[in-house]
């Protein structure tokens, strides 16, 4: 059985340095997952909601750097917070950091898969900025977007709960 504290070796007791690197792995797990949530949040609770109180050619211009800034911020914290947990499982952690490796893990195949179309649609250089097409799928993108909150919400209070448990 994997345990959340320290490295699970039948036969053997972990090595001080197998541990501290468990420790530090469910750490940046932790770390990388809410912070990504917590952007995720803020965008779907503040930054959308007020962007689409404007016309839709000020929210799609609004849209378009926010998204490309947003991106540099929260894929590398996908990545590397999936990383931590699949490294602390691997190193003997319980199989819900796994879980919570593959849940902010999957915010980026469904990034490619369900909202980088709209995300192309929107940014076409020959879009009409003022329609009601493009209001649609700013609609639309908020909603997929809220998928990636959730999902990384969920991995978050599965980090915090392993860590309260250990």
């Amino acid at each position: 059985s994997r345990s959340t504290d320290t490295p699970a070796r039948p036969g053997r007791r972990a090595a001080p340095g197998e541990v501290q690197l468990l420790i530090a792995v469910q750490f940046i797990c932790t770390f990388c997952t809410a912070l990504f949530a917590g952007a995720a949040l803020y965008i779907n609770v503040a930054e959308h909601p007020a962007r689409m109180s404007f016309e839709t050619s000020v929210a799609v211009k609004q849209w378009a750097p926010s998204y490309r800034r947003a991106t540099w911020l929260q894929a590398p914290l996908a990545l590397l917070g999936s990383a931590a947990g699949l490294a602390a499982w691997l190193l003997g952690a319980s199989s819900v950091w796994l879980v919570a490796a593959l849940l902010i893990g999957a915010v980026v195949p469904f990034t490619f898969i369900a909202i980088m179309r709209t995300n192309n649609k929107l940014l076409a250089p020959d879009r009409d900025l003022a329609s009601p097409e493009t209001r649609a799928l700013l609609q639309t993108w908020g909603k997929l977007h809220a998928v990636r909150t959730g999902l990384s919400l969920v991995a978050t209070v599965l980090c915090i709960w392993l860590l309260a448990r250990a």
